[in-house]
């Protein structure tokens, strides 16, 4: 009997803050379901945009590895002094949830304030940005001309395993991740152009 009935399918998830966007067109397509069907419709379509573009989809890290904090396509393979530097472009269409790419304990969270252009740009390095210290890799966020607003899920003091969510960046932007020292050139595993996912790509590795 009870087989029978039906399983409740789980609503997808999304990133904090989707349904706040989200609600506003759900409540004016009820409003008008009776009243302009075509604007009610509208109001759907504007309600599940917002949530598309916040969309959480789940990840299977691997079991080694520094991992992609960002999807989209990496813009940035550079040594920078005596570290290397990562950087992954979000593009307005990718998922904007970002990840941690390696387990440890979240040393520091820190917003600088800064301006909003290109995040592709050269002159982004003067953007708004939420650096995450995590275990001596420092993973940055970038805020760029269409994504003003980062929302960061983590505090210091937390511990993080490979993968777990850290923040997200409305409407896409850039991820990097800078490497301790004892990474080079050598252990880095993508290239620029190449698209990679949050959570499951492996961006660097060292032998042993």
């Amino acid at each position: 009997m009870l087989s029978s009935i039906p399983e409740v399918v789980a609503l997808p998830s999304v990133a904090p803050g989707a349904w706040r966007l989200a609600r506003p067109p759900l409540l004016a397509a009820v409003a008008l379901a009776f009243v302009s069907p075509p604007l009610a419709v509208g109001c759907l379509l504007a309600a599940g945009v917002a949530l598309w573009f916040h969309r959480d989809p789940r990840r299977s890290p691997p079991p080694s590895g520094v991992v992609a904090p960002a999807d989209g396509r990496v813009s940035v393979v550079r040594r920078e002094g005596d570290r290397v530097r990562v950087a992954v472009f979000m593009n307005v269409t990718d998922v904007h949830v970002n990840r941690a790419p390696v387990g440890g304990t979240v040393e520091t969270v820190e917003h600088t304030p800064g301006r909003h252009l290109p995040a592709f740009s050269k002159d982004s390095e003067r953007n708004e940005r939420v650096r995450i210290d995590l275990s001596g890799y420092e993973v940055t966020l970038v805020a760029g001309a269409v994504a003003r607003r980062i929302h960061p899920y983590v505090e210091g003091g937390e511990t993080l395993a490979r993968g777990d969510r850290i923040g997200h960046i409305s409407f896409g932007s850039r991820a990097d991740v800078l490497f301790p020292p004892e990474y080079d050139p050598g252990d880095v595993r993508v290239i620029e152009g190449q698209r990679v996912r949050a959570g499951e790509t492996v961006l660097a590795a060292r032998d042993g």
